[in-house]
């Protein structure tokens, strides 16, 4: 899965999961981690897609590439170049449809932390 494709537009896009294939643990392993609700939170408040690197977070350039694979690889957000800029977008519909109101949870929960 972590296997790069071109597109035919010259377009580099990470491989993503099919959203029907992850299951809630992997889902739940991947929110555990506070940096990696952060990245949630960010960019459900966003309601558009962001670079990585316009998300401050508390951790290294190499630690924050981890967290945004764990996110990926857990099917909670896609990514894709922009440029030299990697973005991310919230899988927020998809998430809905398999987890209904999981997000909406977890923003809650965060803001009030």
């Amino acid at each position: 899965m972590t296997a790069t494709r071109r597109k035919s537009q010259g377009e580099r896009v990470p491989d993503h999961p099919d959203i029907h294939t992850i299951s809630l643990q992997q889902v739940l392993d991947a929110l555990v981690d506070p940096v990696r609700r952060q990245i949630v939170g960010e960019l459900y408040a966003a309601r558009q897609d962001l670079a990585c690197g316009t998300i401050d977070l508390p951790v290294s350039k190499s630690t924050a590439t981890h967290h945004f694979h764990v996110l990926r690889e857990a099917g909670l957000i896609r990514q894709y170049y922009v440029g030299t800029s990697r973005m991310n977008a919230l899988r927020r519909d998809e998430i809905d449809e398999v987890f209904p109101g999981l997000l909406d949870a977890l923003v809650a929960r965060h803001g009030r932390e």
